[in-house]
């Protein structure tokens, strides 16, 4: 009987006999700590924990929390506080973060391991450019860098073999030259193999921000002066390192660079990602909320000759390929029912009085037209026209209207010439006009 009393009393602590913990500073910045689990679709929130005084919390790990990648989330917005990290279902993992220093891990030798192995890595890489800096000519020199990189890899390697962070020292795998290289040659096969040893079906690697450091990484960092041809090289390489069987991580990477692209308004290569890979991966994936928005950018980047739409008034029946006579033409997407665009309308309004040589397009998105019946007539001067079913007319896929006001200003023969995002953005585009 006292055995199984005995028994009955460690199960429980057998049970949570893990869990994550950590002391955030200073402990007043913060409040919270998130705990998720991530996959390669996203994250599964598993639970939180407040912060003590001191800046301390803990969160249980109990058998149901399966090994893999796990993200504490810190602050908002999440999808930029945060980290992930390793955990193996057998050890507490533990760390301190600070802004001023970021996380280091306390507890967990598979963190440990991998922030130790980064450290090292790091190291040896600011030997090699220090080594190319000064000249890069002493090849005795240079056989004694790399020995000393092979040889910090495969010690690592086999520090981590049989534990999960394995895969991720693995996939980093440094380029190691057989033989002197000048600095032109060493760069071109380091950027050759930058992804070689990258399992892209591996199922951590998804799960982690990894994939996608590294594929950035690659396109935007390793080219010294790049240019829209070597950007299309890299996004070539990316798209080549990437097998078709993982179509979903394939089209999602894929997806990350033209956003990056789109963001940095570089119509052309995010199109070009669109043309040549993406939007036909969309299809084959069946993602046609991705093929919408791909076919939507493209359809009203910057150069482009805007959508044609029908313009129906009382009188008349015509288009916006068909209006003539005025050497500018702003078309302005816009609700009755949206307070913003009751707000900026009658600013644009007076804003453009005076711009003989503009005319205004004015695209109505309603659901009902009464509202906009008597909206309408506090602006005579603009060409009016509406779209019923709004959210759901053609015309808001087509030119991409994700929210209202939306503004597209556009040349006599109708190609785009600047999209302003907002009502002072559009003061300066109409500023010089």
């Amino acid at each position: 009987m006292k055995r199984l009393i005995l028994l009955l009393l460690l199960l429980p602590l057998m049970a949570f006999g893990q869990s994550v913990k950590g002391t955030f500073s200073p402990a007043e910045d913060f409040s919270y700590a998130f705990l998720y689990q991530a996959t390669p679709e996203g994250a599964n929130y598993i639970n939180r924990g407040q912060l003590d005084n001191e800046g301390n919390f803990e969160i249980p790990l109990d058998s149901t929390v399966a090994p893999g990648i796990y993200k504490i989330v810190y602050a908002i917005p999440p999808e930029e506080n945060n980290f992930d990290f390793i955990y193996d279902g057998k050890e507490t993992v533990a760390f301190n973060f600070s802004y001023e220093k970021g996380v280091e891990f306390t507890e967990s030798e598979e963190n440990k391991l991998w922030s130790s192995y980064l450290n090292s890595m790091e190291m040896v890489n600011q030997t090699i450019n220090n080594y190319y800096s000064k000249g890069g000519t002493d090849k005795t020199g240079f056989n004694s860098i790399f020995k000393v990189a092979k040889d910090t890899q495969l010690a690592y390697e086999t520090s981590a073999n049989g534990k999960l962070v394995s895969g991720f020292i693995t996939a980093n795998r440094p380029y190691i030259p057989k033989e002197y290289e000048d600095l032109k040659t060493y760069s071109n096969n380091l950027n050759n193999s930058f992804l070689s040893q990258v399992d892209f079906s591996n199922y951590l690697l998804q799960s982690s921000s990894f994939l996608v450091d590294r594929v950035t990484g690659y396109v935007f960092d390793m080219i010294a002066n790049p240019s829209d041809s070597s950007y299309k090289k890299q996004v070539d390489g990316v798209a080549k390192a990437i097998s078709d069987k993982n179509l979903e991580i394939k089209t999602n990477l894929l997806e990350i660079l033209w956003q990056r692209f789109v963001t940095l308004e570089n119509h052309e290569l995010a199109n070009y990602i669109t043309d040549t890979y993406l939007l036909e991966l969309a299809n084959r994936s069946d993602n046609k909320v991705l093929a919408e928005m791909l076919t939507s950018y493209k359809n009203t980047s910057i150069g482009t000759k805007a959508p044609n739409f029908e313009i129906v008034s009382s009188d008349r029946t015509t288009s916006l390929y068909d209006l003539e006579g005025s050497p500018y033409y702003l078309i302005i997407f816009w609700s009755s029912g949206c307070g913003h665009c009751l707000n900026e309308l009658p600013k644009v309004k007076e804003l453009v009085a005076d711009k003989k040589n503009l005319q205004v397009v004015a695209f109505g998105l309603e659901n009902d037209p009464s509202k906009w019946t008597e909206e309408i007539k506090k602006y005579p001067n603009f060409i009016h026209n509406i779209g019923l079913g709004k959210w759901d007319n053609p015309i808001v896929k087509t030119y991409g209207v994700t929210a209202t006001p939306m503004y597209f200003l556009l040349s006599d023969s109708k190609i785009i010439m600047a999209k302003p995002y907002a009502y002072k953005d559009l003061e300066v585009v109409l500023k010089d006009l």
